[in-house]
């Protein structure tokens, strides 16, 4: 009776393993494949699934949601010879999961390689400037590049982008010294534009201030003409009011003369009537003359 139970518990046992191995639940979002006898036989889809035990098992679990596929950085050298660091990021999702499992040994190593070495040689064919203004371009490019390849694992690739495009810390070096020469160069020129322009001003103030000074040396001196011959006119023959209105203007010269800081001796003419007679005789030649 012990031998029967034993056999009993054993072949319930049995048949709860068998169906175990027999009926398979496939969660979404995923497909399973299944192998009989080493060899592909089918793919399961998500829900309810009858497998045969011991024959076909489940010998892989491929997820059938997008895949995010982080590219490394590395080191691109453009066309005019500018080393440059790039790395981008992949959205792929898998189609036929048999393709991708038996088609490939690492897709997800595979898709990095495959998108590494296009970009290598997309940028390679760019200058730097263009490399650091199209990402848009290299996207399209690179896309183009590899969606073909990964369609014969069974892969879709839903978008690629560039995450960064920097140069070199080399390059940012030298780009920086660029830039600090530049500003410097505009800050000189600008400096010097600056002393160009007052000195322009300056000498314009300068001639004008001559011109000013010129005209009125010229209002003055018609100015005096015009009195000395107002004065001869009045004055007429007689030479007393004319030699007193001449001294006056005389010794006025005199003391402004001696009231000058660089003026350290005033000499005076012993004869100042006879001094002023003979101003008086050149002015009456100069006003009378022809």
């Amino acid at each position: 009776m012990e031998a029967l139970s034993g056999i009993g518990i054993f072949l319930v046992a049995f048949v709860l393993f068998t169906l175990y191995k027999g009926v398979k639940i496939v969660p979404q979002g995923f497909k399973w494949i299944v192998q009989r006898l080493g060899k592909y036989h089918q793919t399961l889809e998500p829900g309810l699934n009858f497998i045969i035990p011991y024959v076909d098992n489940v010998a892989y679990k491929v997820t059938t949601k997008d895949i995010v596929l982080d590219i490394p950085s590395q080191e691109v050298i453009t066309r005019d010879n500018v080393v440059i660091i790039a790395n981008a990021v992949a959205y792929i999702n898998i189609v036929h999961p048999e393709r991708a499992v038996y088609g490939i040994e690492n897709y997800e190593q595979g898709i990095r390689n495959l998108v590494q070495t296009s970009l290598r040689s997309i940028i390679g064919d760019m200058d730097f400037d263009s490399a650091l203004s199209s990402r848009d371009q290299i996207k399209a490019a690179l896309k183009m590049s590899i969606s073909d390849d990964i369609a014969d694992w069974g892969i879709t690739l839903k978008t690629v982008e560039i995450q960064d495009i920097s140069p070199s810390s080399t390059m940012q070096m030298a780009m920086e010294e660029q830039a600090a020469a530049e500003r410097q160069r505009r800050a000189t020129v600008t400096k010097a534009d600056g002393q160009r322009q007052a000195a322009i001003a300056e000498a314009d103030g300068r001639l004008e201030a001559s011109r000013r000074d010129a005209e009125a040396q010229v209002v003055l001196a018609r100015g005096s003409e015009q009195s000395i011959r107002l004065i001869s006119e009045a004055v007429g023959e007689r030479e007393i009011p004319l030699l007193y209105l001449l001294g006056e203007q005389y010794i006025k010269a005199m003391t402004d003369m001696s009231k000058s800081p660089n003026a350290k001796t005033v000499v005076l003419p012993a004869d100042i009537l006879n001094t002023v007679r003979g101003m008086m005789g050149e002015v009456g030649d100069k006003i009378h003359r022809p």
